[in-house]
């Protein structure tokens, strides 16, 4: 059991399309395989945030700043999680399904899930001058995830993932930019 379950994250990490093919990884062990994965990972993502706030109080002597809880961690996480695969089972099978799109809401769960491997490597980010390191993970994750959804969703090619997958962020950063040049020119809407 433990072997398949490092057989998941690793063919996650290695891009592996075959690992979102195989029937044997979306069984009935396969959600609390993805459970434990998501928690995994939002436990590891405390020490960029802990090295991070050490750095804020050391340096600025900020002594009021706390990081948030353990338990709010890994609520916001399993939030995080349903609400990201709802989005992406909207978009994805509900709006733009290709013809042969036949996935249910458990599966595209797993996925997302499977995909939050790379943050594991968070956990050697124990200095701050590793901090910007946490973007690689990240890109990673976004990888994995288009590639998890191609494979899931039977879409034909990479740009209706992509596009599915990093449509919130696109509009996100459209929006900072544009906050931006509305900044500089004086006006803020």
């Amino acid at each position: 059991m433990i072997s398949e379950f490092l057989n998941i994250i690793f063919k996650s990490l290695k891009l592996d399309g075959s690992l979102y093919n195989n029937k044997k990884n979306f069984t009935e062990a396969s959600i609390y395989f993805a459970l434990i994965i998501i928690l995994l990972t939002s436990i590891v993502s405390l020490i960029p945030g802990s090295v991070f706030i050490q750095y804020m109080t050391s340096t600025y002597g900020l002594t009021d700043v706390k990081g948030p809880s353990f338990r709010s961690v890994l609520i916001s996480s399993l939030i995080v999680w349903v609400i990201k695969t709802g989005y992406l089972y909207f978009v994805g099978v509900v709006l733009f399904p290709s013809n042969s799109t036949k996935c249910s809401f458990r599966k595209l769960l797993i996925t997302v899930a499977y995909a939050y491997s790379p943050f594991i490597f968070y956990i050697f980010i124990i200095d701050i001058k590793l901090i910007y390191f946490t973007f690689i993970p990240y890109i990673w994750y976004c990888i994995t995830l288009i590639i998890g959804l191609k494979h899931i969703l039977n879409y034909e090619n990479y740009v209706k993932p992509s596009i599915i997958s990093l449509a919130p962020q696109i509009l996100l950063l459209t929006w900072i930019l544009s906050q931006s040049f509305n900044l500089n020119s004086g006006t803020i809407s």
